[in-house]
């Protein structure tokens, strides 16, 4: 019959063989080097204004769901009414973000 030999198996790709680049093939050329890159004016500068806001809001969001992960998304939404460039002092300062965050927190408490 047709038995397979042990070694005439169809040749499978060597375990981790070439997986990681396509990770770096997600981000289009000239983006802000992916998910993990750090936030900068620079790159900023490039978008469009309602973009911008998306940018930040994407990294302000896990930030902020660190301290608060059940009104993170109320929070966010709170600080993307700031000034762009003050959003990205909070973005580049843990201390600062905690800050806004606890602020954030007392506005809300103050409006139920």
């Amino acid at each position: 019959g047709m038995v397979m030999g042990a070694g005439t198996r169809p040749t499978a790709p060597a375990p981790g063989s070439g997986k990681a680049p396509s990770q770096q093939q997600l981000a289009p050329p000239g983006s802000i080097g992916g998910p993990g890159a750090p936030l900068n004016a620079a790159a900023l500068a490039a978008a469009a204004p309602s973009v911008q806001k998306q940018m930040i809001g994407e990294k302000l969001f896990p930030a902020i769901a660190r301290y608060q992960p059940e009104l993170a998304g109320k929070i966010t939404g709170m600080m993307l009414e700031m000034d762009n460039s003050e959003l990205l002092i909070l973005l580049e300062s843990e201390a600062q973000l905690k800050n806004k965050v606890e602020e954030a927190l007392r506005v809300l408490e103050m409006a139920k």
